[in-house]
C-alpha cells in the first residue's frame, strides 16, 4: 500500500523561510540522486549551511527498478518517499529553502523530451514533493520553470530554473556507435521547428531576463557551453542554444552564470563571447552517481577545470564586500565536503562590452595558467597570462596576473636586471603593460607572495 504523501508535505512545510532581503553568499546545488542507494553526501553538503540549495534535475530515479505490483505513477511516489525519508534529505529541509527543477529521470524516463506521455501527472507528484503551493503558476502552466530573486538593491541574486523536458523535441542519433560508448550518439537535431523550450516557456524567460539583478543563477539540468561530447545537451539543438545567447544578449542581462547537472561527473566550462561577456556553465553530477572508476577527461574545448569521477556537490560563494568588485567563487566539492575544483571570478568581469577584454587567457598546450601556477609551488612550469598591472624597483620590474597585486589570486612575475639584456635591454613596465606573456621558471614565495623570478631572456615571452 502506498503511503499518502501528506508526511512529505508535512516535513516540506517545516523548511526555513529565506528573508528575501538578505543577501545570498552560499548557495548549494547538484542532481542525481538514486534514492535507492546510500546519499551521505547530503550530510556533508548541509553542514556546510548553504542558504539555499537548488535541486537540477535527477532528483530520484523514478525509472530505474520500478516498484512491483504498481502503476508507473504510483511507483514514482513511492520513490520520492524515500527520497524524503534520507536523513541527509531531512537534514538540508531544515537547514535552508530549496528550489528544484528536473531532469529525464525524475520526469520519467531516460533522456525523453515532449514525448513522454505522462508528463502533466508527473508534474502534479513534482510539485507535491517539493510543497509547491496551490496558488503558485506552476500548478496551472504546462512545465516546472520558475524563477526567484534574492537580496537587496546592488546585492540581488536571481535564480532561473528551466524546464529542459516538458516541451523538448525528440533528439536526433546517428548512424555508428563511437569508439567505448554503448549505444549511438546524440547528433545535431536542425528541424527548424525543434525546440528545447517551447514558446510560452522562452517568453516568460524573456520577460525574466529584463528583471533587475546583479547576478542570475540560470538553472538547466544539461549542459550549456560544454559541445563535444555525444550525449544530451543544449548543443543537440544547435539554433536553440544560439536563442538561448541571443535572449540573454537583446535582455543586456548581466551576471548569468549556468548550473548544470545530468552528467555523472563535474565540471566548470566557459564560453568567452557567447553572450557578450564570458558564460560560465558549472556542471554538479551526481549526489551518489558520480563515476566511481578511474578515466580521464573527456573532450571538451571550453574546459576550465574538471573532476571525471566521484560523487559531488556544487557551491557558489559570493564575497559582496569584495573590491573593487564582489567576487564569485564556483565550487564543486567532494563526497567529504572538500574543493575538488574552483574557479573564482569578479562580478565585473559578468557585464556586457569590455569585460571580456579582461578574462583571464586560456594557456596554449604546455602552458598553464597563473591561477593553476599558484598551486604548483616548488615546481617548474610554464606560465602564460595577461598582464593587468605592473611595478617596477631600480633593478626589477613586476608583472602582475590581477589589477590589485594585493589580490589573492595575484601571480606575480619578477624581471631581474639579468633578464632585462638583448631584446629586452631598453624595456620598461610599459612594455609589458596589458600583453600576453609566456614565461618558463620554477614557482617561489617571496613575503607571502608566489612568483617566478626571471634571470635569463630566454625564460620570457610576449605573445601579443
Amino acid at each position: 500500500m502506498i503511503r499518502p504523501l501528506f508526511a512529505l508535505l508535512m516535513l516540506a512545510s517545516a523548511i526555513p523561510a529565506l528573508a528575501e532581503e538578505k543577501p545570498l553568499t552560499r548557495i548549494a546545488f547538484g542532481s542525481c540522486a538514486d534514492q535507492d542507494r546510500p546519499l551521505p553526501i547530503f550530510e556533508k553538503l548541509a553542514d556546510l549551511k548553504p542558504e539555499l540549495f537548488i535541486a537540477l534535475g535527477d532528483n530520484i530515479y523514478a525509472d530505474l527498478k520500478p516498484e512491483k505490483g504498481v502503476t508507473e505513477m504510483e511507483s514514482m511516489k513511492i520513490k520520492y518517499q524515500k527520497l524524503a525519508a534520507v536523513p541527509g534529505w531531512v537534514k538540508i529541509n531544515k537547514t535552508c529553502p530549496i528550489m528544484a527543477t528536473w531532469d529525464d529521470h525524475d520526469y520519467g524516463k531516460n533522456d525523453i523530451g515532449e514525448e513522454y506521455k505522462h508528463k502533466d501527472e508527473s508534474q502534479t507528484i513534482f510539485l507535491d514533493f517539493f510543497n509547491v503551493p496551490k496558488d503558485d503558476p506552476r500548478r496551472t502552466q504546462k512545465g516546472v520553470y520558475h524563477a526567484k530573486t534574492f537580496g537587496p538593491e546592488g546585492k540581488r541574486v536571481q535564480v532561473i530554473l528551466l524546464d529542459t523536458r516538458y516541451f523538448r523535441s525528440k533528439l536526433k542519433k546517428g548512424t555508428a556507435p563511437l569508439p567505448g560508448m554503448r549505444g549511438l550518439p546524440y547528433v545535431p537535431n536542425t528541424d527548424p521547428g525543434a525546440t528545447f523550450l517551447g514558446e510560452e516557456q522562452w517568453k516568460w524567460l524573456e520577460a525574466q531576463l529584463k528583471q533587475p539583478a546583479e547576478i542570475r543563477l540560470l538553472g538547466s539540468s544539461v549542459q550549456v557551453v560544454s559541445e563535444d561530447h555525444p550525449f544530451e545537451k543544449w548543443m543537440n539543438i544547435p539554433a536553440e542554444r544560439e536563442k538561448l545567447f541571443k535572449v540573454i544578449r537583446d535582455a543586456n542581462a548581466g551576471g548569468v552564470i549556468v548550473l548544470s547537472g545530468d552528467r555523472h561527473l563535474a565540471e566548470i566550462s566557459m564560453l568567452p563571447k557567447g553572450i557578450g561577456y564570458p558564460l560560465y556553465d558549472i556542471t554538479s553530477s551526481g549526489f551518489n552517481q558520480g563515476f566511481q572508476g578511474w578515466r580521464a577527461v573527456e573532450k571538451n574545448s571550453h574546459l576550465v577545470a574538471a573532476m571525471p569521477h566521484g560523487n559531488n556537490f556544487g557551491l557558489v560563494t559570493i564575497d559582496w564586500m569584495a573590491t573593487p568588485s564582489p567576487r564569485i567563487s564556483l565550487q564543486v566539492r567532494d563526497e567529504e565536503g572538500e574543493i575538488a575544483i574552483k574557479d573564482t571570478l569578479p562580478l565585473h568581469l559578468l557585464k556586457p562590452g569590455p569585460a571580456v577584454a579582461e578574462l583571464p587567457v586560456k594557456p596554449k598546450e604546455g602552458a598553464i595558467s597563473p591561477r593553476d601556477a599558484l598551486k604548483k609551488k616548488g615546481e617548474k612550469v610554464v606560465v602564460e597570462m595577461k598582464v593587468q598591472a605592473t611595478g617596477s624597483s631600480k633593478t626589477r620590474i613586476f608583472l602582475n596576473s590581477e589589477k590589485n597585486r594585493s589580490d589573492e589570486l595575484n601571480f606575480t612575475i619578477v624581471l631581474s636586471t639579468k633578464a632585462l639584456t638583448g631584446k629586452y635591454e631598453k624595456a620598461t613596465k610599459e612594455t609589458f603593460a596589458n600583453k600576453v606573456i609566456r614565461v618558463t621558471g620554477t614557482v617561489g614565495e617571496f613575503n607571502g607572495t608566489l612568483q617566478i623570478v626571471v634571470d635569463e631572456e630566454k625564460q620570457l615571452e610576449i605573445l601579443e
